[in-house]
């Protein structure tokens, strides 16, 4: 069973002028535990909001998104909120970490709201520090960490709760080369250790590389392409 399966996905707005503007037009996707799928596209292209409505962040104006078995259609805001906070984590480009926390604060943050056991979300907190390799940084503020750091911070909060589904939105967009490397590696690192599913969008054609599989989103539809397409 997949992971993650988007059936017939359209998404459309009205616009200024009354006209109705479709932004994903029938899309496809099914992602496997431990695939990595790189979406590449032009900027507009509809890349942020096809990860919201895998994410269960924005509802499709039509089709079914299934995550981990669970279908999203039909579910109150309060359902879809249960399911995004059990199976799906977010990793954006901008990290946001709470700058008055430290790392392990900002990590363990997402158990503490759902009212996980304190020990055990401490324990969890510590280990994905260590797993991204800040085992020595953890009890350090945001302001105390380099770029890469906080990046990879963000990665390790968004694991927290284990979910089966990771969505980065330009996950190295903000870093110099050398930590979008290391993210790169770390990244792919994780989706094969946990067996997560991972949906990330970029430009980076480093990125795109480590990828299982690279979609490119045109014209509402993705169909399957390669790196040399990517922008670097």
């Amino acid at each position: 069973m997949p992971v993650l399966s988007a059936e017939g996905i359209v998404k459309s707005y009205r616009g200024g002028d009354g006209g109705i503007l479709h932004i994903l037009n029938g899309v496809q996707l099914q992602v496997a535990r431990g695939e990595i799928i790189a979406v590449v596209g032009t900027s507009g292209a509809g890349k942020s909001t096809l990860l919201h409505v895998l994410g269960a962040l924005d509802r499709p104006t039509d089709g079914r998104v299934v995550v981990d078995g669970e279908s999203l259609e039909g579910r109150s805001d309060e359902e879809l909120a249960l399911i995004r906070n059990r199976k799906i984590g977010f990793v954006f480009q901008f990290h946001h970490l709470l700058r008055e926390f430290s790392a392990l604060e900002n990590v363990m943050m997402p158990a503490r709201i759902a009212k996980r056991d304190p020990a055990a979300t401490r324990r969890r907190g510590e280990e994905l520090l260590a797993l991204v390799g800040l085992g020595e940084r953890m009890h350090h503020r945001p302001a105390e960490l380099s770029g890469g750091e906080q990046q990879r911070t963000a990665v390790a909060r968004a694991l927290a709760m284990d979910p089966v589904l990771l969505l980065a939105d330009e996950p190295s967009g903000n870093l110099d080369h050398g930590n979008a490397e290391r993210l790169h590696d770390l990244l792919a690192e994780l989706a094969r250790k946990l067996e997560i599913g991972m949906v990330v969008v970029t430009h980076n054609r480093s990125l795109a590389a480590r990828a299982d599989r690279v979609l490119l989103l045109e014209d509402g539809v993705l169909a399957e392409t390669d790196v040399s397409g990517v922008v670097a």
